[in-house]
C-alpha cells in the first residue's frame, strides 16, 4: 500500500489508469484480456508481471516516483495472490460477530462459554488447566480486577469462609456495587476521552473539568446503557430539556488541550481543537482516525 496506493488507491484525483488496488472489483477486473490480480494465479496476474520488469517504461512503481519494492515485498504479493488474494475491510468497520464456543475434550471443566475458549487453546497446546486458586487468592484477583484495590483481610476471610454455591457471585455483585468499581473502570474511558485536570502545553494550568470525570464514574456505577452513555457525551445539550448531568456529559467534546499563554493565535488553536475533537470521537467509537 505504501508504494502502490499513491497512484492506485482511494484518491480519485491521483489515481492512474482507473485502477484501484485496494478494491477487489477494480483489482480483479478484466482489462482487454489482462487482469491486474488473478486470485490463486500469480503468473497470470499483471501486477506481478509489472513489478518484476526491468524496463523503466513498464515497471511498477515507475522509477520517477522514487518508490521501489524490495524482493521481500514482491514475494509477499506473490504469496498473497497465490493464497487467493483476499480483500478484507478494516477490522473497525466489521460488524461484530458472536463466535460459537469451540468443542473441548473436558466439558465438565468449563463453567461458561469463556472457559471453552480458554480450554480449547490449552488443548491445542497439549496443556491442562492448573488447579483452582485458593479462596484468598481468588478474592484478591476479583477485587483487583473489578475495583483496582485489594480486599481487606476481613473481606478475604469472609469469602474464604463462605462455602455456599453463591459465594463467588455474591462477592462479584458486592464489588460491582461499590463506588470503587466505577472509579477504577472509568479510568479506561477517561484515557480515551483525553481527560486531564490541567490544560496542557507549557504552562499546563489547572482547569475545573472534574465534573465530567465524576459524571463518567457515576455512569459506570449506575450501569448506564452504552447507547445513552454515547448520546449524552456527544449531544447531551441537544436533548429535549437537558439535565445538568447531560450538559456536563458533553465536556467529552471539550477535553482538548488549551494554550493559555499570551500571543497565541486563537484561530489556529480553534482548528487544533476541532481536529482533536473529530479524531478523538472517531478513534473512541470507530477505532480509526479521520481528521
Amino acid at each position: 500500500s505504501e508504494n502502490c496506493f499513491q497512484c492506485h488507491g482511494p484518491d480519485a484525483k491521483a489515481r492512474k489508469a482507473k485502477l484501484r488496488l485496494d478494491d477487489k472489483v477494480s483489482a480483479t477486473k478484466d482489462r482487454d484480456g489482462v487482469r491486474p490480480v488473478v486470485p490463486g494465479d500469480p503468473k497470470a496476474s499483471e501486477l506481478i508481471a509489472r513489478i518484476s520488469l526491468n524496463d523503466p517504461d513498464e515497471v511498477m512503481p515507475p522509477p520517477e516516483t522514487k518508490r521501489f519494492l524490495t524482493e521481500g515485498q514482491k514475494e509477499i504479493l506473490r504469496q498473497w495472490i497465490a493464497e487467493g488474494a483476499g480483500f478484507e475491510s478494516h477490522w473497525s468497520y466489521e460488524k461484530p460477530q458472536r463466535p460459537s464456543p469451540p468443542e473441548v475434550r473436558d466439558r465438565k471443566w468449563s463453567r461458561n462459554e469463556i472457559d471453552h475458549f480458554v480450554l480449547a487453546k490449552l488443548d491445542a497446546a497439549g496443556l491442562r488447566p492448573t488447579k483452582e486458586a485458593d479462596r484468598h487468592a481468588l478474592a484478591r484477583r476479583l477485587s483487583f480486577d473489578l475495583t483496582g484495590l485489594p480486599p481487606t483481610p476481613e473481606e478475604a476471610d469472609a469469602f474464604a469462609d463462605d462455602k455456599s454455591d453463591k459465594a463467588y457471585h455474591k462477592l462479584v455483585d458486592r464489588l460491582l456495587k461499590s463506588n470503587a468499581y466505577g472509579e477504577h473502570w472509568a479510568r479506561q474511558w477517561l484515557d480515551l476521552a483525553r481527560y486531564a485536570d490541567s490544560a496542557g502545553y507549557a504552562d499546563d494550568q489547572p482547569r475545573t473539568i472534574w465534573g465530567y470525570r465524576d459524571w463518567v464514574i457515576r455512569a459506570y456505577n449506575r450501569n448506564m446503557p452504552f447507547d445513552q452513555f454515547t448520546v449524552e457525551q456527544l449531544a447531551g445539550d441537544m436533548l429535549p430539556g437537558p439535565t445538568d448531568d447531560q450538559l456536563i456529559a458533553t465536556a467529552f467534546n471539550r477535553n482538548t488541550q488549551t494554550n493559555n499563554e499570551g500571543g497565541t493565535n486563537d484561530e489556529e488553536f480553534r482548528n487544533v481543537a476541532i481536529v482533536d475533537r473529530v479524531n478523538t470521537t472517531m478513534a473512541t467509537w470507530m477505532g480509526t482516525t479521520i481528521a
